[in-house]
């Protein structure tokens, strides 16, 4: 069909055109892109097996949706991808407000004007982009804001009597006719206004101000919604929930893989960095780690959720902790290491909501704590778990590494060290290149010396070694000797109050 030569109704009945339910429109464009193995939502990562499906369905049973799951999980994604299933273009009455549609207006100015011009009615070709609406449930939101009011305004300027149906401003659901209409975070909508849905979901009527009319609105409804209320501030009052046809539960990815690909789609890398820096796959794993670690944590609140934008936000952030080692050693490539990963402490600050314990505990405490975990995991999966190998009483294979820090040798890994100076850091523990070798013979240059510091990461996460963490470094010594410095600082300090 040739849109630009449809200029008004009579053309449009020429062309044979025929109308339908928007609900009607998704599942037919949907049966053809399931007939001809069309991918649809390639954007979303882990949900081909669970809630694409499940998705699908719906939309073939023509019903409104609400996706319930916690942060990050995709939600909103999902509504907007919904779009591609849309006609390219539909025609709309020219200069109506509720894109009434030229064979089937609901409009009294839709009608006015039909009646009056007839075929010569001039229609408007409106595009799939322009049929999506969003709005963010919020506490101050009112029927007005969704149904809409009487505009006084409108009154005086037409010269209408209140009693005219035309002195009404209609609200943002009437204006989303044919169109996908979503309501986020649905339970912060106040109870009294999620009423005010119950009629446009099941018969099609609204009421403004004393005018009851008949408005069979075309709408493909979506909410989104948490399945634990955790903001506390309401909840989906029963019969809303039962108006809505289908409820499809959201979950986070399942594997560490989903959720990288995940991450590294989404991440927002500037292209400089790109070309400059290296981020090794264990770094991105170990970034994924932390945010599993934290859906598990006993100090972090299950019911929030931990959101896939703390994955995101870290990998960015490392991208640029290690641009900004680049520029202050005046150097042109780089690598990502394993103390970069301290740097996206304040990507996981933000975005994890902590219990009673962890409320105790400290945020900046869990975050270390989670990035520990992270590093403890993996490295259990790469080389011998020390814990294993000590109930073993096998040979140790760190055991030169371990031997060379009880000699009362320590390694400073300053945040800022340049690339030559961190690998001759490295070099200089006895055993560690060596561990490396045996263990990835295939590693190249950049990977050994990546190798060579998770080890004593990895040692300090099974209490083999001590890690501090100072304002620009990580020190690494010998478990015992530093044991035995705090117990002399504490007598120290002990003394000092006595004679105080």
């Amino acid at each position: 069909m040739n849109i630009e030569k449809i200029k008004n109704l009579g053309d449009l009945k020429h062309s044979g055109y025929q109308s339908r339910t928007i609900k009607q429109e998704l599942r037919d464009n949907l049966i053809q892109a399931l007939k001809s193995k069309k991918q649809l939502f390639t954007e979303i990562k882990g949900f081909d097996d669970t809630v694409i499906p499940q998705l699908q369905t719906a939309i073939l049973s023509r019903h409104n949706i609400v996706f319930l799951g916690l942060r990050g999980q995709a939600k909103t994604r999902l509504a907007r991808l919904m779009v591609q299933l849309l006609d390219e273009h539909i025609p709309v009455v020219a200069g109506s407000e509720l894109n009434d549609d030229p064979l089937n207006p609901i409009s009294r100015f839709a009608n006015d004007l039909i009646a009056e011009k007839g075929d010569s009615t001039p229609i408007v070709w409106m595009s799939r982009d322009a049929r999506y609406t969003e709005k963010l449930a919020t506490p101050d939101v009112t029927v007005a804001d969704l149904i809409g009011d009487v505009d006084p305004i409108k009154a005086a300027t037409l010269k209408l009597p209140y009693s005219d149906e035309r002195v009404i401003h209609y609200g943002i659901i009437p204006h989303s006719h044919r169109c996908i209409f979503v309501i986020n975070e649905l339970p912060d909508l106040q109870a009294r206004i999620q009423v005010s849905l119950f009629n446009i979901l099941q018969e099609g009527d609204i009421q403004i101000r004393g005018f009851k009319m008949r408005l069979p609105l075309d709408i493909q409804f979506i909410f989104t919604a948490n399945p634990e209320d955790y903001t506390n501030r309401g909840s989906i009052v029963t019969p809303l929930k039962d108006r809505i046809e289908s409820q499809i539960l959201t979950h986070y990815p399942k594997t560490l893989a989903i959720s990288r690909s995940i991450t590294e789609q989404e991440a927002n890398i500037a292209e400089e960095q790109k070309k400059t820096i290296f981020i090794a796959p264990l770094i991105r794993d170990l970034a994924e780690l932390v945010a599993f670690e934290a859906r598990e944590s006993d100090f972090v609140d299950k019911k929030s959720g931990v959101s896939a934008r703390l994955t995101i936000s870290s990998l960015e952030t490392i991208y640029s902790a290690v641009e900004r080692r680049l520029l202050l050693n005046d150097e042109k490539q780089g690598a990502g290491r394993i103390a970069d990963l301290y740097s996206i402490l304040p990507s996981i600050t933000g975005k994890i909501e902590l219990v009673y314990e962890g409320e105790v505990e400290g945020i900046a405490n869990v975050a270390v704590n989670l990035v520990g975990k992270a590093i403890r995991k993996r490295f259990a999966e790469l080389f011998p778990n020390p814990d294993k190998i000590k109930k073993a009483k096998t040979k140790n294979p760190f055991a030169d590494i371990i031997g060379w820090f009880n000699e009362g040798n320590s390694v400073d890994l300053m945040t800022d060290l340049s690339e030559n100076n961190y690998r001759r850091q490295l070099a200089s523990v006895k055993g560690l290149s060596e561990l490396v070798k045996l263990t990835f013979p295939k590693a190249d240059r950049e990977e050994q010396s990546l190798l060579m510091e998770f080890i004593l990461h990895g040692l300090a996460e099974f209490s083999q070694l001590s890690k501090h963490r100072l304002e620009r470094s990580i020190q690494f010594k010998d478990l015992l000797g530093s044991m035995m410095n705090l117990n002399l600082s504490a007598e120290e300090h002990d003394e000092d109050d006595d004679r105080n």
